[in-house]
């Protein structure tokens, strides 16, 4: 499975951004996908994740309320709209697949896209 992660930028606070995130390989849509952020120096965390046949999501509790995590019928595509953005949330944004079910912990992913830079301005 590849991801290809796009939509980072620059927006200043109280902005939006959407993600996109598109795997290819016959895994991608039996596989749970996940949203995580890494700011510099500091661990990759959990943000965002979506199930794979029911979509249900599972947001983290720092963005409950302002990020939405979706991906599309086909279930090859993963998409997190940002709202509200604050100074806090700036880090590189990356795109995971692997498990069967949503898991918040990194090292259940097997696959990782390349990460997309936010940055939110106050």
């Amino acid at each position: 499975v590849q991801l290809q992660a796009s939509g980072g930028g620059l927006v200043q606070a109280g902005g939006s951004l959407r993600l996109s995130c598109t795997a290819s390989g016959r895994t991608a849509s039996s596989s749970a996908m996940g949203w995580f952020r890494q700011a510099p120096g500091k661990e990759r965390d959990f943000v965002a994740a979506i199930s794979r046949t029911t979509f249900t999501t599972y947001p983290a509790n720092p963005v409950k309320g302002r990020f939405t995590i979706s991906r599309d019928n086909a279930g090859n595509t993963v998409y997190l709209q940002m709202n509200s953005l604050k100074p806090e949330d700036t880090a590189v944004y990356y795109c995971a697949a692997g498990p069967s079910y949503v898991n918040d912990k990194p090292y259940q992913y097997d696959y990782w896209g390349q990460g997309t830079l936010v940055t939110v301005s106050s």
